[in-house]
């Protein structure tokens, strides 16, 4: 039976099916109506409109009286397959340790690899179905997850088919990414051209058969995979029709921002570091830049400059960077309000990036992040508010009533 969702307060994030992203000044856009009716036959949005014009046909209703309507949130940016968790280096972070120091000492992502590769595919699927299920209660209808914590053949391997598993098991979007190039092993460590050549020769060809990716990444970073190195691996997943969607610009700014958009990658993620060079390199792009706020928050590091980036008529996309060494939450209403409260953001612009922007920073404009007949029926039906603005105002606060993924409400 269809759904019909009448007497919405109002509906945001209207759009045609053209617009694939906003930038600059247009972000600070946010296309709504209010008193609006809003009509899904399967899994699509099939229709919507002001109540005056709101069909008489037979379906389930839901009165979404002082109710806000907005798309599902589409999170560009996840780590939430990986085996237990890291809150001993966050107490040592508290006690003074930085970032790296838990990195160099064997900590960071080598800690999380080795809790992985001791680790059955069934246990690691079954908690990270858990995350998933919770990132869906909290609104997300879209989320890309990357691989990275195997760090061998048999590891990133295993992490793939646990995403292709919550793929074929849930009704959300996936986008899988293979990023295998995000650490290099204690093996490797004296031999980089080594390990690349593992992630070459190795890696790939299982990925490709198995058809276990959509796109490739690496992190970009002193101390991590040089700009020549992240060139190599970009050039590599191209050959199996991967395209690159790359950690750059966290905490160093090394030229990879410009070494990406030149590859056509179709996202580049942190830019918690930013030069003028970095932004004339992105102006013109078909690159989405995306900043990740929660991880800013945990780390204590800078956050993305946004104001700077927008002012300068770049598009921007939010996700929540969900992994469990420098952010452990997968909740993009956080990630909206901090986008507000520390990047100076404004609801619309933060609203925009987490939908619309979001979609485009995993391919997935074309059906998901707006509402837009024939797009995926994923909603946010919001609790009785005032406005939209409580939303990132009220940023301790579960302000979603119900979730709508592919027609089906899921919470």
């Amino acid at each position: 039976m269809a759904l019909l969702i009448t007497n919405i307060q109002e509906l945001l994030q209207i759009r045609g099916p053209e617009v694939a992203k906003v930038c600059g000044a247009e972000m600070a856009v946010l296309p709504s109506l209010k008193n609006a009716w809003l009509l899904v036959e399967g899994d699509l949005i099939k229709d919507f409109g002001a109540m005056d014009t709101c069909p008489d046909v037979p379906a389930e209703v839901i009165d979404a009286t002082g109710r806000t309507v907005l798309p599902a949130w589409c999170d560009s940016h996840t780590h939430i397959v990986y085996a237990g968790n890291r809150a001993a280096e966050f107490v040592d972070r508290i006690n003074g340790l930085t970032y790296e120091e838990i990195a160099n000492r064997g900590g960071g992502i080598l800690n999380s690899a080795r809790k992985l590769n001791e680790t059955s595919e069934d246990e690691i699927y079954e908690q990270s179905r858990g995350r998933l299920e919770e990132v869906m209660k909290l609104g997300t209808g879209a989320v890309e997850i990357k691989s990275g914590y195997g760090l061998t053949v048999e590891g990133e391997i295993k992490m793939l088919r646990v995403i292709k598993r919550l793929r074929e098991t849930y009704p959300v979007a996936i986008k899988a990414t293979f990023l295998g190039a995000h650490a290099f092993p204690t093996a490797f460590k004296d031999n980089h051209t080594g390990y690349i050549d593992l992630i070459i020769n190795d890696m790939l060809p299982v990925i490709a058969r198995e058809n276990l990716a959509d796109y490739i990444d690496a992190f970009c970073e002193t101390g991590y995979f040089s700009v020549e190195e992240t060139g190599r691996i970009i050039e590599a997943g191209k050959k199996y029709g991967l395209r690159a969607k790359i950690h750059v610009n966290q905490f160093n700014a090394i030229g990879g921002i410009a070494a990406c958009v030149k590859q056509d990658a179709l996202s580049v993620d942190h830019l918690e570091v930013l030069n003028p060079e970095d932004i004339n390199a992105l102006k013109n792009s078909e690159t989405m830049p995306v900043a990740l706020p929660s991880c800013s928050y945990f780390l204590s590091i800078p956050y993305t400059p946004a104001r700077q980036m927008l002012n300068a008529g770049l598009p921007l996309a939010l996700a929540t960077d969900f992994n469990p060494g420098s952010t452990p939450s997968g909740n993009m209403n956080f990630v909206v309000a901090t986008a507000c409260i520390k990047m100076k953001m404004t609801p619309e612009e933060a609203i925009n990036a987490a939908t619309i922007n979001g979609a485009y920073a995993m391919g997935l404009s074309g059906s998901h992040g707006s509402i837009t007949t024939g797009k995926k029926a994923n909603l946010i039906i919001t609790k009785p508010i005032a406005s939209f603005y409580q939303l990132p105002y009220a940023f301790g606060s579960n302000l979603i009533e119900s979730v709508i993924i592919d027609g089906k409400i899921i919470a």
